[in-house]
């Protein structure tokens, strides 16, 4: 079935576009969704994808030609196959040909970056060539200074070849690798065998891309790797396992009997002796820890970083939590009341009294924001992420518990987004969940100020006269001196000590 290939609707405000680049020609292939044409505005770069699969037949503006919204761009023919390859291609072997006018081709790319990502890095790989692959399967994680992207298969399918190793940098929207649509993986590994060239055949047809970079880094050769892959193909893990073998070697050659430890050590991945035979494990730093390193230090060392401490009465928090947590999670389909989001309620109303704590500095700029958007610090496996609250000031509290738990679920998980993340004018910390009695927080670069909470401790108290034992909290607030003065970051932590141990001024905002 024809279908006509239109032009976005622009705006109001965009008039028209220019035919930018066709990544598709008449006769070629195109998968769902597949992007095959981009149209350029004096704003930006939308792209045009395939309304099914099928085939381009007609292209009906060229680059560089101007468009109307919704004006025809091509003509699209659903549903039907690829014209014939030219001749130089039929002559290749008829099992691959068989194959890959039957088995459709997708390249998995890198996801689009955001400006301020430059590039990414790739994690870990969970599929590998030539192993099969459910639509919407988890195959591979892309790091960023921000965040871990998960990429999916496109179809069912096999993965065919890979192109972007582990610890490889990646661009946005590049080729990591290919993958055949439909196919098993016994037709899989037909394709790179027959289409593998004599002169490759050595090397190649035993050795993978990532194993021949191992190979070629290691100094090794292939006559020197025992392959335990499918035909006794070389992978990583066969590489690594031979440089492990070769350095213990001289170790294992003067005594004849090793210590009962020795093979463990040569077994463990990244583990190695160290002195005096004593095991040591060296791990690359991952982009996102070494990214929060970078900013931690870049704050201590560009900020004016004081703290001011004061410690509140978690009594009266308590004994609101304790009467009123079973109403609370029958009336919100059962979210739990917890103490963050006090914390964040009496933050918001202190944030809204003293600007400054809300503001950023933005070079020689200091800019204040009129909402209150709360980064909440939650630690995973990962590393430490900040997901973001926004517009805290029109949350209520069930809001605040269910977005929180959102995001340490999906923190748990990996899931958090870039989106999640950027932004925020306060954060909260609480290392009271570790058990830590007191710290000193660091400001998380451009904002001006972190709170710190901590563990109740019961505590002998002084109430008018008489020593009473009360649930108490040490506060920390860490501010920016170039920002902040010290009487304004005083005042704003005794305002959310008042908040909190008197809970009827969050509701009347006194």
């Amino acid at each position: 079935m024809s279908i006509e290939i239109k032009a976005p609707t622009f705006p109001e405000s965009v008039a028209d576009g220019t035919v930018a680049t066709w990544y598709k020609t008449p006769g070629e292939a195109c998968a769902r969704d597949e992007h095959i044409v981009d149209i350029e505005t004096d704003k930006v770069v939308l792209e045009v994808v395939a309304p099914a699969d099928g085939v381009l037949k007609e292209i009906l503006k060229a680059e560089g030609d101007i468009v109307l919204s919704d004006e025809v761009l091509a003509i699209f023919e659903s549903g039907a196959a690829a014209s014939a390859a030219p001749a130089e291609k039929a002559a290749a072997p008829a099992a691959a040909a068989a194959t890959s006018s039957s088995k459709e081709t997708v390249q998995i790319k890198a996801p689009t970056f955001p400006e301020s990502v430059a590039d990414g890095t790739v994690a870990t790989w969970y599929k590998q060539p030539g192993e099969a692959c459910s639509r919407d399967d988890h195959i591979v994680d892309i790091e960023t200074d921000k965040v871990v992207l998960e990429v999916v298969a496109p179809a069912d399918g096999v993965i065919g070849e890979i192109l972007k190793n582990e610890g490889d940098t990646v661009l946005s929207d590049e080729v990591l690798a290919n993958f055949l649509v439909g196919a098993s993986g016994a037709e899989a590994a037909s394709v790179p065998a027959a289409s593998t060239s004599a002169a490759e055949a050595d090397e190649d047809g035993v050795a993978g891309p990532a194993a021949r970079k191992a190979l070629s880094e290691a100094g090794l050769t292939v006559a020197q790797v025992k392959g335990t892959g499918k035909g006794g193909r070389i992978t990583k893990e066969d590489v690594d396992a031979a440089v492990k073998a070769k350095s213990a070697a001289p170790v294992a050659t003067p005594a004849k009997a090793a210590p009962a430890s020795a093979p463990k050590a040569a077994a463990t991945p990244m583990a190695a002796l160290g002195a005096e035979g004593r095991i040591e494990k060296r791990v690359p730093m991952t982009r996102l820890r070494a990214t929060i390193a970078k900013r931690l230090v870049e704050a201590q060392q560009t900020a004016a970083l004081l703290t001011t401490y004061n410690e509140v009465n978690m009594g009266p928090i308590m004994e609101l939590r304790k009467k009123y947590k079973d109403e609370f999670i029958k009336a919100h389909n059962g979210t739990k009341l917890g103490f963050m989001s006090f914390f964040v309620k009496a933050a918001t109303e202190a944030l809204k009294r003293f600007p400054a704590v809300n503001a950023s500095i933005d070079g020689n700029d200091m800019v204040y924001h009129g909402y209150q958007d709360i980064g909440v610090a939650v630690s995973t496996d990962r590393g430490l992420m900040v997901p973001v609250l926004r517009n805290t000031e029109a949350m209520g509290l069930a809001d605040i518990e269910s977005a929180i738990m959102d995001f340490a679920l999906r923190g748990r998980d990996g899931k958090l987004g870039m989106d999640d993340m950027q932004g925020g004018t306060f954060t909260i910390t609480n290392g009271g969940t570790f058990g830590s009695l007191l710290s000193t927080p660091i400001i998380n670069p451009p904002q001006t100020a972190i709170l710190g909470m901590h563990k109740i401790q019961e505590r002998p108290m002084a109430v008018n006269g008489q020593v009473v034992i009360q649930p108490m909290m040490y506060l920390a607030l860490s501010y920016d001196h170039r920002m902040i003065d010290g009487k304004e970051a005083v005042q704003f932590l005794v305002t959310i000590k008042d908040l909190l141990e008197d809970p009827a001024r969050l509701l009347l905002e006194i």
